[in-house]
């Protein structure tokens, strides 16, 4: 029996793939295995890539008329933590919505390219490109599928399915994150004086920092806006009547196309040192990043784009492309070389909240989308 597009994105829901690195959290193998036997019941090839343990790549092969052209669709398979949601991986259908983890960012995408591809399978017809869908892991921390796939990847162009309302976006911000500690010295809490408080001191920091931030307003891209600036996480001390000696901060800044991670991360440690001037005894380490993945921003006038244009129009949907504030796989693939567009069903604004869901219409639309660019040459000049 054929399943629907939306009977698909019901069982991916279901199966918990919270990054491990979350609450809640265990390896994407169960979404896998799902994969692996959907794409042996349609009779497209398929393979595993490992990435870590039980932790696996799974791609699907059609070939094309082709065979020297790539055209690569991809999804990641995590999502993250879903500990305030009530029932997150029992979906609901209200109101032409479906609602559970994952629905949009982005379970909604991958089912979507699923049911295209198996579509073009049934089909008889060959692409004009070969065609691979990658659905690949940790893209919620930190991108270890997507740069397993880029290591090996040839490709011409690139698809990746995020929540963007059925419009084309050919830019995202870049996104770097990085830890600062500040080294304070311990004292008994009834004798302040005797220590250095890191957590007063970080505070300074903070301060510094966020004055700072509101510079970033005078600087905006066409379709990006600004970049922008996060302090997501703060822990010192170790317990109240001890002069804390440590503080830590995990910053998430926004990156513009023309930005570079080297530049920002200098200017940060200017300010810092500028604050050591005032405060002589501020001692600090910032750690290199956890994550640098740069901004994309893909030119309009290449067949990739226009190609998408072209099908967005004869759907009768909005066809002027965008840009996303969002990071994601579509930057590792950029800086391998694969120029790449970003559409899926689904809005951000719903994406990583305790509501999460999906517009089913937006869904349908989608399976229609990817398998027209399926059989579109997205390498050949307009």
């Amino acid at each position: 029996m054929t399943r629907t597009v939306l009977e698909t994105l019901r069982r991916l829901i279901r199966i918990n793939s919270v990054n491990p690195s979350y609450e809640q959290g265990q390896p994407e193998a169960a979404m896998a295995s799902y994969l692996a036997d959907f794409w042996r019941e349609h009779e497209i090839e398929t393979w595993k890539q490992e990435v870590f343990p039980e932790r696996p790549n799974i791609i699907a092969r059609i070939e094309g008329e082709q065979p020297d052209k790539r055209v690569v669709f991809e999804a990641h398979t995590d999502t993250v933590s879903a500990v305030d949601m009530e029932n997150p991986f029992d979906p609901v259908l209200r109101d032409g919505r479906l609602y559970g983890r994952g629905a949009c960012d982005t379970k909604g995408g991958l089912a979507a390219m699923m049911h295209a591809m198996s579509q073009v399978k049934a089909s008889g017809r060959k692409p004009p490109c070969e065609i691979w869908l990658a659905a690949t892991v940790d893209e919620e921390h930190s991108c270890g599928g997507i740069n397993a796939l880029c290591r090996t990847l040839r490709a011409d162009a690139a698809i990746v399915a995020e929540p963007t309302r059925l419009r084309v976006a050919t830019a995202c911000k870049g996104c770097l994150r990085w830890r600062i500690e500040i080294h304070g010295r311990e004292a008994h809490s009834s004798k302040p004086e005797q220590g250095t408080n890191a957590i007063v001191q970080m505070a300074e920091v903070v301060r510094v920092m966020d004055r700072d931030t509101r510079a970033l307003a005078s600087r905006s891209h066409p379709t990006l806006g600004s970049p922008t600036f996060n302090i997501g996480i703060i822990r010192g001390g170790t317990q109240v009547n001890i002069v804390p000696d440590h503080c830590a901060i995990e910053i998430d800044r926004r990156l513009l196309p023309g930005e570079e991670a080297g530049d920002v991360l200098r200017h940060y440690t200017t300010l810092l040192d500028d604050l050591r001037s005032a405060i002589p005894e501020l001692s600090y380490t910032m750690e290199p990043p956890m994550i640098l993945a740069p901004p994309v921003e893909t030119p309009a006038d290449i067949p990739l784009v226009q190609g998408a244009v072209e099908v967005l129009r004869e759907m009768g949907l909005n066809s002027e492309p965008i840009g996303v504030p969002f990071t994601c796989d579509a930057s590792a693939l950029s800086e391998h070389g694969v120029p790449c567009v970003i559409f899926g069903p689904g809005s951000i604004d719903q994406a990583h909240t305790p509501e999460e869901f999906v517009e089913c219409a937006q869904v349908e639309q989608a399976v229609d989308f990817y398998q027209r660019m399926m059989m579109t040459d997205l390498t050949a000049e307009r």
